[in-house]
């Protein structure tokens, strides 16, 4: 009785390897696009989450009877929220309202124009190369290296598309 040996061939599993490695290369460098468009979207989500924050804040000091009106950049750098303001100091508390609203907001940088008590524009930095607006539409994919650590370009962009 002739008996015979059940496995595969060394030619088989070269075959194998090598259409594996086929997929492999076709499919890593557009498997790369989808990370950059994923982070360029979350850093443009973190930016529109914050200037609904940012605005809601502003709508809850008015109706303390503060001036929000007078707030013109609400700005963090660091853990550090900032205020600015026509003159007159923000009211007390303002960042811990923020921060109510978004826990995040002390964990990003970011810029912002606020005009007649309404946060028009917001610019965020995530990992130090994903620059995010709202906004949205100034930072895409074809683009982002451009305003890689220029927020402050993202956001005059970002006002210009707002107004």
């Amino acid at each position: 009785m002739k008996t015979t040996k059940k496995g595969f061939t060394l030619i088989e599993l070269i075959v194998v390897i090598a259409i594996i490695g086929v997929l492999a290369a076709i499919l890593v460098p557009s498997m790369l696009g989808y990370v950059k468009k994923s982070k360029v979207s979350s850093a443009n989500s973190t930016a529109s989450t914050l200037q609904k924050a940012i605005n809601t804040t502003l709508i809850e000091i008015d109706e303390n009877n503060q001036a929000s009106s007078d707030i013109t950049a609400v700005n963090g750098a660091k853990g550090t929220i900032t205020f600015s303001t026509k003159g007159t100091a923000a009211p007390a508390g303002s960042d811990k309202k923020l921060k109510n609203y978004m826990e995040k907001v002390s964990k990003i940088d970011f810029v912002s124009k606020c005009e007649g008590g309404a946060c028009v524009a917001v610019a965020v930095q995530l990992d130090k190369t994903y620059t995010g607006t709202a906004p949205s539409g100034v930072v895409t994919v074809d683009n982002y290296s451009k305003y890689s650590g220029k927020m402050d370009e993202a956001l005059k962009e970002a006002e210009k598309l707002a107004s």
